[in-house]
């Protein structure tokens, strides 16, 4: 796991490639390179910063030139060494052990074709000095992020965002529609970038860049294709994939352990690694009593402990209380985009707290909650559909009114359950598509509209048609699958893993995630809709593969969300910071957002009326966000 950057066809290559790798020094404090290659056609920079894994000799570093083959490589394939003795029966003689060696390999020897081939979260760049071109590649779901900006005629990459605006920033406007996805979001989609011009790499896609410059993009692998064959087929054996897929993600050089939040998919592949590997230990996160009042958190970690206990795995528990106000600026860098979710905190704070006991590779249950249905979103979309058709009088007359009086918090203890009937009522009514997307996002349309600038009210408009047009570009015939499936191409993407991967190489560790895999996946959507949602309880297919994993407490519990104190954050250690520089702050002095909505939104989360939390939150790091972008010099 580690950090590429590069410049092609730049004559200021080598002094951005420097800046570039050294920006991104996080991702990969084992060793360092960057390679030069000029010649009558073509310049390029390939610059690399590793963290290593797999092949920890030096003899491994990166980039690795051989034959007229030059890679840098970010990720982990989990099959390399039965592609290896593939290649070796072809006659390529190797010279490490490494699993870079085998992709570069695979490359020249099958070509695109080699994707198909490998299991794995990756993003690569390959120079070949025979044609001039380089390839850009990156892994099925973008596990791996790869960023690359149009630049004369070539392109400059990166892992990371942070790396080219710190390469580039006089040459880059911020993205307005960014933005505005972010507010609806708190996320922004991978179509979408904070940054004007600059491009990710679409999950399952490679790139060929020409000398004149010409780029062309090839999708290799297709999530919306492989759910519909999926669902058109027999449904798979779950728990045997399931099985395979973690014991398939232990391969390394180094320890692993795993994250143990005590629910059900932290549960699953922690108890089946530690089943492979019984000298993988565990990591969980305790808050502190005051926050979990406020929240109306349950005690997670309890749970955990009873999963430790059980089956004989060692456990660390990290409390999260952080200073909040000191650690929010460093948050909102290594999220490198506005991102306003803050369960990023927690990834950082237990990958620190690992890294700091000798741990570079951590497990993690994302991903099952996206492809079986296991949010609170897909069961309550999946019960609107039935409240829709309850009678009007009853729906308008008397339960709207009663959840609307309804406090969100009184007396310091939050209430969860009228959060969520509030919550529900803005969406349960709404047509499929908009109901989902509300379920899920921060406001309805309108209210985004009314929020931000009139001259910025279209975006709004644009981003909601982007999300309906994702969303129906699909052949499935249930909604809950549906739904799993724009999850998995925009939720899980857009947030939950680039959070994750920001988060974690920010504290130099790498995480795996075994749910997020193409066999996983397509296994996932073999399941009918029917059978992951029933009774008002989501993941139950998921749930009956892990019966003969784990005890039925675990199995059945209440869902645990990997989330943090927000609510306490906003109401107490933040108060002064977001009346200081969010409401006096840049993004309402350059009109971006209008302030008396601003004042309204946080008074009534003040007053208990409304839970604006998430809203605030979310405001607050794009400011942030906003203030760091334009002292780096890029224009608004």
């Amino acid at each position: 796991m580690c950090g590429i950057s590069g410049a092609y066809q730049q004559t200021d290559g080598q002094k951005l490639v420097d800046i570039m790798t050294d920006r991104i020094a996080h991702r990969g404090p084992d060793s360092t390179g960057i390679w030069c290659h000029e010649d009558s056609r073509i310049t390029a920079q390939l610059g690399f910063r590793r963290l290593s894994i797999i092949d920890l000799s030096s003899a491994a570093d990166q980039p690795l030139h051989k034959d007229g083959l030059t890679i840098v490589y970010n990720g982990e394939l989990y099959n390399y060494r039965e592609l290896r003795a593939e290649l070796a029966a072809r006659g390529v003689r190797f010279a490490t052990h490494s699993d870079t060696e085998v992709v570069l390999e695979a490359w020249r020897c099958w070509g695109a074709e080699a994707l198909h081939r490998f299991r794995g979260m990756f993003a690569f760049a390959v120079l070949d000095e025979r044609t001039g071109e380089l390839v850009l590649a990156r892994d099925p779901f973008g596990i791996k992020p790869l960023y690359f900006l149009p630049r004369g005629d070539g392109v400059v990459f990166a892992s990371e965002l942070k790396a080219l605006v710190t390469a580039l920033a006089s040459e880059l406007r911020i993205e307005p529609g960014a933005m505005i996805a972010s507010m609806l979001f708190y996320w922004i989609p991978e179509q979408r970038c904070a940054i004007e011009n600059v491009t990710r790499l679409p999950g399952g896609s490679w790139a060929r860049v020409a000398c004149d410059g010409t780029i062309t993009i090839r999708q290799y692998w297709n999530i919306a294709q492989v759910a519909a064959e999926a669902a058109a087929g027999p449904m798979a054996d779950l728990g045997s994939v399931i099985e395979e897929s973690v014991a398939a993600h232990l391969v390394a050089d180094v320890p692993i352990s795993s994250f143990l939040s005590g629910g059900l998919d932290s549960s699953i592949v922690t108890v089946l690694a530690h089943r492979a590997n019984a000298a993988i230990d565990a990591y969980t996160i305790t808050f502190r009593p005051e926050d979990q009042r406020l929240e109306a958190m349950p005690d997670d970690a309890i749970y955990a402990r009873k999963v430790a206990a059980q089956f004989g795995i060692s456990l660390n528990e990290i409390e999260i209380a952080p200073d909040i106000v000191d650690l929010l600026p460093r948050m909102v860098d290594v999220l490198d985009e506005p991102i306003g979710d803050p369960a990023a905190i927690n990834t950082l704070m237990m990958c620190e707290a690992a890294r700091a006991r000798g741990v570079k590779v951590v497990l993690s249950g994302m991903g099952a909650d996206e492809l079986f249905g296991g949010y609170r979103k897909h069961v309550a979309c999946n019960l609107a559909s039935k409240y829709s058709r309850m009678p009007g009088p009853l729906r308008h007359s008397l339960i709207r009114p009663v959840v609307r009086r309804l406090p969100v918090s009184v007396g310091g203890h939050g209430l969860r359950y009228a959060r969520w009937a509030k919550r529900f009522l803005t969406f349960a009514e709404l047509p499929e598509e908009p109901r989902f997307r509300r379920s899920y996002s921060l406001y309805d349309p309108a209210e985004l509209a009314a929020l931000v600038s009139p001259d910025l009210a279209q975006f709004v408009t644009d981003i909601v048609d982007e999300h309906s047009a994702i969303y129906h570009d699909n052949s499935l015939s249930d909604e809950v699958n549906r739904m799993c499936l724009a999850d998995a191409r925009m939720f899980l993407p857009g947030l939950n893993l680039a959070y994750t991967d920001r988060s974690s190489m920010a504290a130099s560790v790498e995480v795996r995630v075994p749910f997020v895999d193409p066999v996983v996946a397509r296994a996932a959507f073999s399941v009918g809709g029917h059978a992951k949602i029933q009774g008002g309880k989501g993941k139950m297919a998921l749930k009956r593969a892990a019966e003969s994993w784990l005890p039925d407490e675990i199995v059945h519990r209440p869902k645990a969300s990997f989330s943090a104190p927000l609510r306490a954050w906003v109401r107490t250690d933040l108060r002064e910071l977001i009346q200081d520089v969010l409401v006096s702050g840049e993004i309402v002095t350059a009109g971006i957002i209008r302030r008396p909505v601003l004042e309204q939104l946080i008074s009534d989360d003040q007053a208990g009326r409304e839970d604006r939390s998430k809203q605030i939150w979310q405001l607050l790091t794009l400011e942030l966000w906003y203030r760091n972008a334009l002292a780096m010099g890029v224009a608004a």
